[in-house]
């Protein structure tokens, strides 16, 4: 296989998870309970996930200087990420996440964006002579907007394929969508931008279709376990989902967006790629936490050869 070369613009946070029998009421403290941490962030994800699927990944991200900056420079080296672009900030921490998880599946989750909030539109041009040797650009909305603006007209101007995953999820200004090769909503997303509520197949052509007249090129909507709605201007389609046994469905949407990043800028289809970026996301949603899930190269691979 060759590798065709990606960035990924976006976020890095460490998760600082702890598990009880409930989440806490408004000053109540409960003793006991499990604590585990855990490299997050959706940028990070991605970019893993673009890794493991076997694409040249570089990273424009920015961390703290402190354990947790260090920590997520060591993980990213080891799955051979460029991190060249990554600032160390010497003034804003890491990006945490504060996660309590009951018993009973439900959570209450606080975010510090720390760096992340300062991810600037100078960060992202001082990797623009990796933007000149990439295929393709993966972004999300975890870092500050005019910091994704900047990114995207780099991008175009690049001739890079700019994919954006619109999360969390917000308004979006048309001259960003204009600028997309493609967008990945899932439903929520795809609902807050187009205000039609996504709820089978026909909704989701039809959110789709919205998107595409303000201007983006093409649109995937992720469905969850049932599969995902392709469209665009060389017709539309569904993947449909696999059956696994899921035991944790975190980051499996940037799993699916890191491995079809990869597809794309191997030359596929886009309703290949989103085949590839769904059976990445199955394998993901069979094993716990976040970047501890993302499958590798062979691990998609054999699920697709054994559908």
């Amino acid at each position: 296989m060759t590798k065709r070369a990606l960035i990924v613009v976006g976020s890095s946070n460490t998760d600082m998870i702890l598990k009880m029998d409930r989440i806490p009421r408004p000053g109540e403290t409960i003793i006991g309970g499990e604590f585990v941490t855990a490299a997050g962030g959706k940028g990070a994800n991605q970019a893993v996930a673009a890794a493991r699927a076997g694409g040249q990944v570089t990273f424009v991200a920015r961390v703290g200087r402190d354990m947790f900056g260090d920590r997520a420079m060591e993980g990213f080296k080891a799955d051979e990420i460029n991190v060249d672009f990554v600032v160390r900030d010497d003034a804003s921490p890491s990006g945490v996440a504060l996660i309590f998880v009951g018993a009973n599946g439900e959570n209450s989750i606080g975010v510090a964006s720390g760096a992340n909030g300062h991810l600037s539109p100078q960060d992202v041009l001082r990797a623009k002579g990796a933007f000149q040797q990439a295929a393709v650009l993966v972004m999300q909305l975890e870092t500050p907007l005019e910091t994704v603006n900047a990114a995207a007209r780099l991008g175009t101007e690049a001739g890079l394929r700019v994919i954006l995953n619109p999360a969390p999820a917000q308004p979006l200004p048309d001259d960003l969508l204009a600028r997309l090769f493609l967008l990945t909503p899932n439903e929520s997303e795809a609902q807050l931008l187009t205000g039609v509520a996504v709820t089978d197949e026909a909704s989701a052509e039809e959110a789709a279709g919205i998107l595409r007249k303000r201007g983006v090129r093409n649109v995937i909507i992720t469905m969850g376990a049932r599969g995902a709605l392709v469209s665009g201007r060389d017709g539309s389609g569904f993947v449909p989902g696999h059956k696994v046994n899921a035991v944790d469905t975190t980051a499996a949407g940037d799993v699916f967006n890191g491995a079809l990043a990869v597809a794309l800028a191997e030359g596929k289809t886009l309703m290949d790629a989103a085949a590839f970026g769904s059976a990445a996301a199955a394998v993901s949603v069979t094993r716990m936490g976040a970047q501890s899930s993302v499958p590798t190269r062979a691990d998609i691979e054999g699920l697709i050869n054994r559908r």
